[in-house]
């Protein structure tokens, strides 16, 4: 989900929307699942789903993109 206090940096790489089996953390770009220590990150809880794309999203405004999981 948007984090207000980043409105005025570049857009968010991570989101999430709803799978079969829960919900999957994207990247926006890519369009594809995210990996985290090479496990797609499908089929969470949508509380870990929302915590996850909030703490991706600000590693990669921290980091200007430049992480890896």
């Amino acid at each position: 989900m948007p984090d207000p206090a980043n409105s005025n940096l570049e857009p968010e790489r991570f989101d999430m929307r709803q799978d079969d089996e829960g919900w999957t953390v994207y990247n926006v770009r890519t369009d594809e699942p995210a990996r985290v220590k090479g496990v797609s990150q499908t089929g969470l809880d949508i509380a870990d789903a929302d915590d996850l794309v909030d703490l991706l999203n600000r590693l990669a405004h921290r980091t200007g993109g430049r992480f890896s999981l």
